[in-house]
């Protein structure tokens, strides 16, 4: 581990919160003389402190280990290359537009990949006065559902979570024409469905 690099890192994260030193070392219970030390590259925190310091600094542990935060490229708004990710602890749905380090209950997330939708998640799209009425043929058991249905456009999203207890289906507005519908099954996975609403 480079002590000057996570210092430098640690004042750049200081400065970018507006706190002092002081601070920081109140939050942490300890010196205000420590932090300088890091800052200063002469040591590095203790290993029971990183995981309190990442908090109060709001930054990834591993990225503070390693003393840099390599930035993403720059989102260029194309939200129809949109990537899912599902905590498979807490069940949280996370979206990126481009690329990203997601994490979840402690755990590095993968972007979900897309499989051709099966028979067995049949749907059927109705219009109903300004809506898309959109039904899944699929049961809605505890340990088999459809967990979230999810409309893309080239310039908004949709999402709409659904839960054991509800049948599955969903209304989405008549907005536009075009775009992809995607369904989560918890046993089966992400599913696309191109040109539903040409």
């Amino acid at each position: 581990m480079d002590c000057a690099k996570v210092g430098r890192l640690i004042f750049q994260l200081r400065k970018e919160k507006g706190l002092t030193q002081q601070q920081v070392a109140d939050l942490l219970n300890i010196s205000n003389k420590t932090i300088s030390k890091w800052e200063c590259g002469l040591g590095c925190p203790d290993v029971t402190l990183w995981s309190e310091l990442a908090a109060v600094l709001g930054a990834d542990i591993q990225k503070m280990l390693e003393g840099k935060l390599d930035p993403n490229l720059p989102d260029v708004g194309k939200i129809d290359k949109i990537q899912f990710y599902v905590c498979p602890a807490c069940g949280n749905i996370l979206t990126s537009t481009g690329s990203a380090s997601i994490s979840c209950c402690g755990r590095k997330l993968r972007p979900l990949k897309p499989v051709p939708h099966t028979a067995e998640h049949e749907i059927t799209v109705q219009e109903m006065d300004i809506d898309y009425y959109i039904s899944i043929r699929h049961d809605m058991m505890k340990d088999h559902y459809i967990s979230f249905v999810v409309y893309v456009l080239y310039d908004r999203v949709l999402l709409t979570r659904l839960y054991p207890e509800q049948s599955a289906e969903v209304r989405i507005p008549m907005i536009k024409t075009g775009g992809d519908l995607y369904l989560y099954c918890t046993k089966h996975g992400l599913q696309k469905y191109s040109d539903l609403f040409n």
